[in-house]
């Protein structure tokens, strides 16, 4: 008796869920977004925007595949330039869903519950962006296929020593994977949507979509029993996908790519930009549909959390490169972090500073944790951050190597920024049509809150 009195004299914390939502409101809310409620105005002026960043994007490709690699701003030291800069930058986008849907769910936090969904259809989207960028970058998109190791007749295989093609395992594996979680996540609240709908072809592709589910007992027990499995196997993809991709610079011996600190750094960095690109869509979305009750301070609280852990990480990172700098006596690592501070993309690397490693630190502040507004301009300033960092290490380390007749500077061409600016509108185009389409907040997993929110678990009093 002691320890529950114990347990109830405890400050409570907010509620995941609002107290006023029941079983069947929580259903009518989540379902009735996506069957009811119109697009709201500010949401339609953003697929506007969307729409034409993708007609760029449409335009941007167009060129590539009509005149060739050529009209990037690629040269001969810089050869890989913004599209590799946005092919990591996107891969690590894509580490958030993964890491709140399958790690949080093996951990019990119940606090994924309302945003896992819309993360984990984050993480498709943005995959799907970063497969892009290799696939442009290989100058003769017809042979793409030429890295799939296939018996053929020539007797040829791939070079399975090199990390570009470990690169095209790591990610075709994330997004398969990454699909048959989100979609296998998806069916109990596809069938409540037929059950739902009130037109006769939603009733047809919801109920296609729900593959016959009817919430027996026997199908809760395939599901969980299935979901739990994908949930194991996504999660060793969170530290294996950036690993990989981080080896595409370590294995060499560049200064400032032959790092071993690299693939902890970049798994990091990954969850970093990934959650601050889950606030910077999902405050919007919550405030054009109304989900506070759903998406509380809390989650939003908990999410910055993990920001500066992460950017903690990161910026430890930063400092281990300085000191490896100093510490290995290499006149050719000294050159390429001073070349890094004072050199032509000083500002870059200043930049990259105080947007990933002094911005985060408002994050220690409950005030400014829950503050809508701030939180929304810190996660747009942490990705712009870790687009500087990818750019950092990819274009400073090229552009001055060893020999100093071969350094050239970079300039990106409009090409190389449509390509960038079309994939953040085509990502966000498909990010909020999946949101007209399918139920964004998983309604059968916030029903699982309702018996017990509010509470502070107390197993030792449950015990007694």
């Amino acid at each position: 008796m002691a320890n529950h009195h114990h347990t109830d004299t405890l400050e409570r914390p907010e509620p995941l869920v609002a107290p006023k939502e029941t079983y069947g409101t929580i259903t009518d809310k989540i379902a009735g977004d996506v069957l009811h409620t119109k697009t709201p105005k500010a949401m339609m002026v953003t697929l506007a925007i969307t729409s034409g960043l993708l007609l760029v994007f449409v335009l941007s490709i167009g060129a590539v595949l009509l005149f060739g690699p050529g009209v990037w701003g690629n040269n001969n030291p810089v050869g890989w330039a913004f599209e590799i800069t946005n092919f990591v930058w996107w891969v690590g986008i894509g580490h958030a869903g993964t890491l709140i849907s399958a790690i949080l769910l093996l951990l019990h936090q119940h606090w994924r519950n309302a945003i896992n969904r819309f993360a984990e259809a984050m993480t498709l989207f943005a995959v799907m962006c970063a497969g892009l960028f290799p696939a442009l970058h290989t100058g003769r998109q017809w042979l793409d296929y030429w890295l799939i190791p296939y018996p053929n007749t020539m007797g040829m295989w791939v070079n399975f020593r090199s990390p570009l093609i470990w690169d095209v395992f790591a990610v075709t594996t994330y997004l398969t994977v990454s699909f048959m979680f989100w979609f296998v996540g998806l069916i109990p609240d596809l069938a409540a949507m037929r059950d739902k709908s009130t037109k006769h072809w939603q009733k047809v592709i919801y109920g296609i979509l729900a593959m016959g589910w009817r919430g027996s007992a026997h199908h809760w027990h395939r599901y969980e029993m299935s979901y739990l499995l994908l949930a194991g196997l996504a999660t060793p993809l969170v530290v294996s996908v950036h690993s990989v991709v981080s080896f595409d610079f370590a294995v060499s011996l560049l200064p400032g790519w032959h790092a071993t600190i690299f693939p902890p750094y970049f798994v990091a960095g990954a969850i970093y930009s990934g959650f601050a690109m889950v606030i910077t869509l999902m405050i919007p979305a919550r405030k054009w549909y109304k989900l506070e009750s759903f998406i509380t301070d809390r989650h939003l609280d908990y999410m910055a959390k993990i920001m500066l852990a992460t950017g903690l990480i990161v910026f430890y990172g930063y400092l281990c490169e300085l000191f490896f700098a100093y510490y290995s006596g290499s006149l050719y690592e000294h050159f390429m972090m001073k070349n890094r501070i004072f050199g032509p993309y000083w500002w870059s690397y200043w930049l990259l500073i105080f947007c990933n490693g002094l911005t985060p630190q408002l994050l220690w502040f409950k005030k400014v944790r829950t503050n809508i507004v701030l939180l929304f301009i810190i996660s747009i300033v942490v990705n712009v951050g870790m687009w500087l960092e990818r750019f950092v290490i990819v274009v400073t380390s090229l552009h001055r190597d060893f020999l100093p007749s071969s350094w050239d500077m970079f300039h990106p061409t409009i090409w190389d920024w449509g390509l960038y600016l079309g994939t953040i509108g085509f990502f966000v185009w498909l990010i909020y049509m999946f949101v007209r389409v399918m139920p964004m907040i998983s309604i059968f997993e916030i029903k699982h809150l309702l018996p017990w929110r509010g509470r502070i678990i107390d197993t030792s009093a449950d015990a007694n």
